[in-house]
């Protein structure tokens, strides 16, 4: 079992590349596509050999207007391909739920990392659950559910006030006993944010690190890029939007990049950070 986090606080350059791989039907940009437990670990596997320093695990879809599913059905899902790849890689290992329950269970099949799109609010003893395991956790930022977070969103200054939630969880978390060094953050593009909340995180992306964490984006294949350039019903069609946001998250701050497109992504981040190096001359 990987123990040393020590790669995801060390100061770089470039950010660390999560892969993502959804167990899942209906997830919005590949759901179905690697349902099967023998075709997830092939996948996850794949993004380590294409680059992915980490490779995130999601059973359940948090696409807008998704459904809740059981306890059971998450971990039927999840389990069988954590531990498919971890007999077969030591590189981290995330597990995308809001269950502590899921959390738990993946942590001692061999996760390292609990991505939490409710940033620990979904069940009351998930900060306990979090603290006892010792391992790092994203506090993801969302307004709403994922079955009714697009339904209406509204702010008044949604950098502002992501900002104060992100802050409140992570005050919350350390007083249930989490250690700050095992906390990451997340602003939360695309859930339950207008085309215009998520252009305003993204512009404002370097204010997240005066929260002394870690910060994970995850832009890839997102609807807002759809309503930029026309591709709305075409996820894949969004990869050049992708990279955009990844390059742009890269120069502000993002220490984590969530993505779809682990070759791309390596190879965009590859030759910016070579110009950048160069321009230093």
């Amino acid at each position: 079992m990987v123990t040393d986090y020590s790669i995801l606080h060390k100061r770089r350059a470039v950010p660390l590349v999560m892969g993502i791989v959804n167990v899942t039907p209906d997830s919005f940009s590949d759901g179905g596509k690697f349902i099967s437990a023998d075709q997830a670990i092939e996948h996850g596997l794949a993004l380590f050999a294409q680059g992915a320093d980490i490779i995130d695990i999601g059973g359940e879809s948090t696409r807008p207007g998704a459904e809740d599913i059981s306890l059971g059905d998450e971990i039927a899902r999840v389990l069988p391909v954590i531990e498919g790849i971890r007999k077969k890689s030591e590189a981290l290992i995330s597990i995308d739920t809001r269950k502590p329950e899921v959390a738990k269970l993946a942590i001692e099949a061999g996760a390292n990392i609990w991505n939490d799109v409710s940033a620990l609010t979904f069940a009351p003893n998930s900060i306990e659950v979090v603290a006892s395991l010792d391992v790092p956790i994203v506090l993801m930022h969302s307004q709403g559910t994922p079955k009714n977070m697009q339904d209406n969103p509204s702010y008044e200054d949604v950098t502002t006030q992501v900002l104060r939630f992100l802050s409140m969880r992570i005050a919350a978390a350390i007083i249930g006993g989490v250690k700050r060094h095992n906390i990451i953050i997340d602003p939360g593009i695309g859930f339950g944010k207008t085309l215009e909340n998520n252009l305003d995180l993204l512009a404002d992306l370097s204010r997240f690190r005066d929260l002394g964490c870690p910060v994970l984006l995850g832009a890839s294949r997102k609807s807002f890029i759809g309503k930029i350039d026309g591709s709305a019903n075409e996820p894949l069609a969004r990869i050049g939007g992708s990279l955009a946001a990844a390059l742009y998250g890269a120069q502000n701050g993002a220490a984590i990049l969530r993505v779809h497109d682990v070759v791309e992504t390596v190879q965009a981040l590859k030759v910016n950070s070579a110009i950048i190096a160069r321009s230093e001359f």
